[in-house]
């Protein structure tokens, strides 16, 4: 895999933030916890036999 994708991935959050690596990691967490959440509704729909389906209030 080349780096240059996950550079400029990087580039644009950092940018994204006014240049601030401290809001960019924290805006990350909080999606990746956003993530989280979610798949464990799915692995709990899955579990019971039901279906998922997501919110309205995606980050992503």
């Amino acid at each position: 895999m080349s780096s240059k994708p996950v550079e400029a991935a990087i580039d644009q959050i950092v940018a994204s933030c006014n240049g601030d690596v401290h809001s960019a990691l924290k805006a990350l967490l909080l999606v990746n916890e956003h993530l989280e959440a979610e798949l464990q509704q799915l692995y709990a729909a899955v579990a019971l036999g039901g279906t998922f389906e997501r919110g309205d209030n995606v980050l992503h």
